[in-house]
């Protein structure tokens, strides 16, 4: 993602949210704040139901994400 922040082009990392202190120590030692719109954990185990749900409550994340990043 930083590569692709660097060249202007908007991104949101999708992560659930057992990763969130290894994403923020990621961050850190990156010297970058990505977009994250979390989800919750776990999801390997989700029938194909949850899944579209899960997918349906984020979008709306995903897009003012992408949507912000773009901003000038």
């Amino acid at each position: 993602m930083l590569d692709l922040d660097s060249r202007g082009i908007p991104g949101a990392m999708v992560a659930t949210t057992a990763f969130e202190e290894a994403a923020a120590a990621q961050s850190r030692s990156l010297g970058f704040d990505p977009a994250i719109v979390w989800v919750p954990h776990p999801i390997q185990d989700r029938t194909d139901e949850e899944l579209r749900a899960i997918a349906d409550d984020a979008l709306d994340a995903i897009l003012a994400a992408i949507t912000a990043s773009a901003a000038p």
